[in-house]
């Protein structure tokens, strides 16, 4: 005999991924008379589902074990039924929660590979978020396109203005510089002036691409081109425009569609700030100057003025005490930083290093965004798997309802590529299941799926597998990809973004991916986009896919994902909910394969039909519909 327990069936787990505090759940577990099937790697058939001629009768008895996080586990003795086990109950708390069944003269049934039950004698527990009963996400997110802006190399309309310590660039798309000075540090002051007015006029280029949501990396004065180096919060960078640019651009951008999102980075300043002033350039007294500062319960001094706690121990950008009064009030009250920029009506925040910030100012920045606009959106920037995630030493609470809408979705990027590169199918799988069985549904349809951001290599360049041992070898020729290489490239590109467009969650082209843009790790990532070079295939590749989730938005906005083969380097699925169904397959292998059908289906990437049959070529991707 065999048991069989797949908690993304609903015929196992009645609601697949998290549940909410009160919600009723049941779990089934089968007891089989055959063992399940398996598929072409070995591993249980995550496809199959077993019927009632399986199934017998058990006559062991089987028990629940329960536990919130760091607590011990509570046992809840399951029901016999004709086809194996069965309970059902509903968790009032919400948290972190682990279960597994215990069966007697059996074993556990624990959480294994693609998160399957498998028997074990060790009790290894599946993961349950519980969050709160009335979390929601953004439903106008859902769906859509993202755009990721780095500001200062998009597009510039007119000229930059003059001011001391920035390096104005004339040269649109050349080298940023990278080299650190006389003193071993990088300013990173150079610009190439990209706007506000840049942005407005090129509007219509992502509308074309389908973009529903722009997402700009911080646009608040600072020192440095890329910003992350606040020097005041209420105040845009003047290389950037004025607050009637910035006006213009939300406005004309919601006007064709478009919501525009802002980085907040609430975890440090930077050193030359209204708040620090580490070099006296601005008015105020800055906390490095003086304890009687209005700033200085902002910061931590080890040993006044000089030794402070600092981002990862780099001193330009000293860390904020987030459990200043008077720092939580400038950034959540009235008149705050969260609720200035919200009344111009932008969509929301992408939040900077979100491990960094404390729960409690996490759950105050919520509060004060939805109070201002319940349907402003909150992404936090985390690499791992955000329901179980430990930053410093502690559990972390984001999606439990009162933190974070959704996350950068780092774990589908590092799988997708990884599934490009080697082909292997069933890792791809895997990392899909673990986000859809460890997080809520509404953070699901919610995540920002990237393929590449402004801290990362480009992705053309990641396909194209050059390796460079320093910044000095990033920017050499030989860090670029020959022509036939570069198309090759591209070809992967396309499959890459098959995935991230089709698979749960909402796509985010990073600026000039869809240009074919090249570059390794920071700065070479944030390069101008080359608008007098365009890959003009490759922009109407990503055109096309932005028209398909246009079309079908309903479906891509929450529709289930459901698997339906797996096997050697192909990947096949449906998403589906009662507007209709998509089906997907990428092919990245050196095998044919032929899927069967009833009626005609249409090819929407090349608009092409078929009957009853459909054979998958080597190395190839499609979307389709019944027609």
């Amino acid at each position: 005999m065999h048991v069989y327990y797949n908690p993304l069936q609903r015929s196992c787990k009645s609601i697949i991924g998290a549940v909410k505090q009160g919600e009723l759940i049941q779990f089934n577990v089968f007891f089989c008379t055959e063992k399940p099937p398996v598929n072409a790697y070995g591993t249980v058939d995550t496809t199959w589902k077993p019927e009632k001629k399986d199934c017998v009768k058990p006559n062991n008895r089987a028990f629940l074990l329960l536990n919130k996080d760091g607590e011990d586990a509570q046992s809840f003795e399951m029901q016999i039924t004709p086809f194996g086990w069965t309970i059902a109950l509903s968790i009032e708390e919400i948290g972190l929660y682990y279960y597994t069944f215990s069966i007697e003269n059996l074993g556990y049934v624990s959480c294994g590979y693609l998160e399957m039950g498998r028997l074990s004698d060790v009790p290894q527990g599946f993961l349950l978020t519980v969050s709160s009963k009335d979390y929601c996400t953004p439903e106008w997110f859902k769906g859509g396109v993202m755009y990721q802006i780095f500001p200062d190399r998009f597009y510039r309309v007119g000229n930059m203005p003059d001011i001391v310590g920035r390096i104005r660039r004339e040269d649109w798309g050349g080298e940023p510089s990278f080299r650190p000075n006389e003193k071993g540090k990088v300013l990173n002051n150079d610009f190439f002036g990209g706007n506000f007015r840049g942005i407005e006029e090129k509007l219509p280029y992502l509308q074309h691409l389908g973009v529903t949501t722009i997402y700009l990396n911080p646009v608040f004065e600072a020192a440095s081109n890329h910003r992350y180096d606040t020097s005041d919060y209420k105040k845009l960078d003047p290389f950037l425009g004025n607050e009637e640019d910035f006006t213009q651009l939300v406005s004309t951008a919601k006007n064709q569609g478009i919501f525009v999102i802002l980085d907040g980075v609430f975890n440090h300043t930077g050193d030359n700030s209204v708040y620090f002033n580490k070099y006296g350039q601005y008015p105020s007294i800055g906390a490095y100057q003086s304890k009687d500062s209005p700033y200085y319960s902002w910061y931590s001094f080890q040993e006044f003025p000089d030794k402070y706690s600092s981002w990862w121990g780099i001193d330009i950008l000293p860390e904020v005490n987030e459990n200043s009064e008077d720092y939580q009030n400038f950034i959540f009250g009235e008149g705050g930083v969260l609720k200035k920029w919200l009344s111009f009506g932008i969509g929301g925040y992408r939040l900077d290093v979100a491990d960094e910030l404390p729960d409690f100012f996490l759950k105050n920045l919520r509060k004060s965004v939805k109070e201002s606009n319940p349907n402003a959106i909150i992404i936090g920037e985390v690499w791992e798997d955000a329901s179980n995630k430990i930053a410093y030493s502690k559990r972390r609470e984001y999606l439990q309802g009162y933190e974070l809408d959704s996350v950068m979705n780092y774990p589908l990027k590092d799988a997708i590529i990884g599934y490009i590169q080697t082909g292997n199918a069933l890792q791809l799988l895997h990392a899909v299941r673990v986000l859809i069985d460890h997080y809520p549904k509404e953070t699901v349809d919610a995540l920002m799926n990237i393929l590449g951001t402004h801290d990362t290599s480009r992705i053309l360049t990641v396909l194209g597998g050059i390796y460079c041992a320093n910044k000095e070898e990033m920017s050499k020729k030989s860090a670029f990809l020959s022509q036939k290489a570069k198309e090759r490239a591209i070809e992967k590109l396309k499959m890459a973004a098959v995935l991230q467009y089709t698979l749960p969650g909402v796509p985010c082209i990073y600026y000039g991916d869809e240009n074919a843009q090249e570059g390794h790790i920071d700065p070479f990532c944030r390069r101008c986009y080359d608008w007098n070079n365009q890959n003009i295939d490759l922009i109407d590749f990503y055109a096309k896919l932005g028209a398909i989730r246009k079309e079908f938005r309903e479906i891509f906005k929450d529709g289930d994902f459901v698997e339906l083969t797996t096997k050697d380097g192909l990947v096949y699925f449906k998403r589906e909910n009662q507007a209709g169904s998509i089906y997907v397959y990428v092919n990245n292998s050196s095998k044919r394969e032929r899927l069967q059908f009833t009626g005609t289906m249409r090819e929407l990437i090349k608009n092409q039909t078929f009957e009853n049959e459909l054979e998958i070529l080597p190395y190839s991707y499609g979307i389709f519909v019944k027609s």
